[in-house]
């Protein structure tokens, strides 16, 4: 067993009054942690080491945890920086130590003809994929790892990057993770530790938080009812972890997946309890701890009417449709394949989904039944946040409310939410043509 040693990193050094009018905090590391960070394993894990010490020393974490495995948020390129952060980490003798997938990218590698952007940002791009690549990383470019083989299970503590992907795995999974955003994941990924703090704890995993959902059978029976009940949550809750009641098994993963998706979007939900459906939660005790939440919230088919309200800032005027966001299932695939028919779209038609899965959905030929509807499948990335759609006259009509949140901002279109077959169906016609969903 390895003996551990005390890392006491000091703050405010400029203000030695400060540093004694507080308790000290001390992260214990072992001796192979110790000697990441005096350099001993080359200096590109000694500055990952650093970075973890000091998030560690700042959540007032005791210790590091051993992580299975990572999902890397940083491959998406927002500037040179992010290409040097991973290149000194390459040339300093750093590997993944760990299993570790890769999120979105900034171009579809697989159909670069689809990016209408800058080529110096796209060949940018290049280069911090590649780097990624080099460090061991496995090139999935995808927003929704947990549709992968070998996914996390239940008690696994996992280093994930990307919103979406770290609530799924807390919440759907049961496996543990904080919120990791650009360079830490990869620090924790060639490391192999992560603070030992947050929803890698049993204490931080605790409901605070009662969201008592009151809606009829019909509400929850529809798909759109999720991406708006987790923007309402995440707008009520922010960072907390909240208790979900009165779903059942009709929140399926890909339910819980878009509820996920809305709740990190609206808010910073890393994690939720879905009484009796998610595995930390078969009543509400096990959420809570058995304490008292903090707040209690109700939500009604109301407050779920008024988030689709909020999210609709277009008109009837339709200029395109874009699913998957999260990137879409080979479930949500097929039912879409379904929904088409004979139908063709009159607006342009983007499905986003990862790689993997297009190669299975290619296997069962759905794709050929998605092709004559007019649909173009995007994978690597995502169209909200990389320029494929192009000029884009009238609205953006979408099942996604994490896309509805964002994309008015990075693209500067005006979106209307609706339900998948909602989506088809207005496709078709060319017109935003709206039903109510659970009527």
């Amino acid at each position: 067993m390895e003996s551990s040693v005390s890392f006491a990193p000091t703050r405010n050094r400029s203000s030695p009054s400060n540093i004694e009018s507080r308790e000290r905090s001390f992260v214990h590391l072992s001796q192979a942690e110790q000697a990441m960070l005096a350099g001993e394993a080359g200096p590109g894990l000694q500055m990952a080491m650093r970075l973890l010490v000091a998030v560690a020393e700042s959540e007032d974490a005791t210790h590091l945890v051993g992580v299975s495995a990572a999902h890397i948020d940083g491959c998406l390129y927002h500037g040179q920086s992010g290409i040097d952060f991973a290149r000194a980490l390459l040339e300093g003798g750093a590997r993944v130590e760990v299993p570790t997938t890769l999120n979105v990218a900034s171009i579809d590698m697989l159909h670069p003809e689809l990016y209408r952007g800058d080529p110096q940002r796209a060949r940018k791009s290049r280069e911090l994929t590649d780097v990624y690549i080099e460090l061991g990383c496995i090139p999935t470019w995808t927003c929704a790892p947990y549709q992968l083989p070998g996914r996390p299970s239940l008690g696994d503590q996992i280093a994930w990057g990307e919103s979406n992907a770290i609530v799924f795995a807390n919440s759907v999974l049961g496996a543990r993770t904080n919120r990791y955003g650009d360079f830490i994941d990869i620090c924790c990924a060639v490391t192999g530790r992560a603070p030992a703090s947050g929803l890698h704890t049993d204490v931080g995993r605790l409901a605070t938080a009662q969201i008592d959902v009151d809606v009829d059978d019909a509400v929850l029976d529809s798909d759109i009812a999720y991406p708006l009940l987790g923007y309402v949550i995440g707008g009520l809750v922010g960072s907390r972890v909240p208790a979900i009641v009165g779903l059942d098994d009709r929140a399926t993963e890909d339910r819980l997946r878009a509820l996920g998706a809305a709740a990190a979007s609206s808010g910073a939900v890393a994690m939720f309890h879905a009484v009796g459906v998610t595995p930390e939660a078969p009543d509400i005790e096990s959420a809570s701890g058995g304490r008292e939440p903090v707040e209690r919230f109700g939500v009604s088919k109301t407050d779920l009417e008024g988030a689709r309200r909020e999210l609709n800032t277009g008109s009837a005027d339709l200029g395109a449709v874009s699913l998957g966001t999260p990137h879409m299932s080979l479930t949500e695939i097929r039912a879409l394949a379904a929904l088409t028919g004979s139908k063709t779209a009159q607006v342009p038609f983007y499905v986003n989904t990862g790689r993997g899965v297009l190669a299975e959905a290619e296997k069962e030929g759905l794709t050929k039944d998605l092709e004559r509807f007019g649909v173009t499948v995007v994978t690597d990335t995502c169209t909200y946040i990389t320029p494929i759609m192009g000029a884009i006259a009238g609205s953006v009509m979408t099942n996604s409310a994490k896309w509805a949140h964002y994309a008015p901002a990075n693209l500067g279109v005006e979106v209307i939410v609706g339900s998948m077959a909602e989506c088809v169906i207005s496709a078709a016609s060319g017109e935003v043509l709206l039903g109510e969903d659970w009527e």
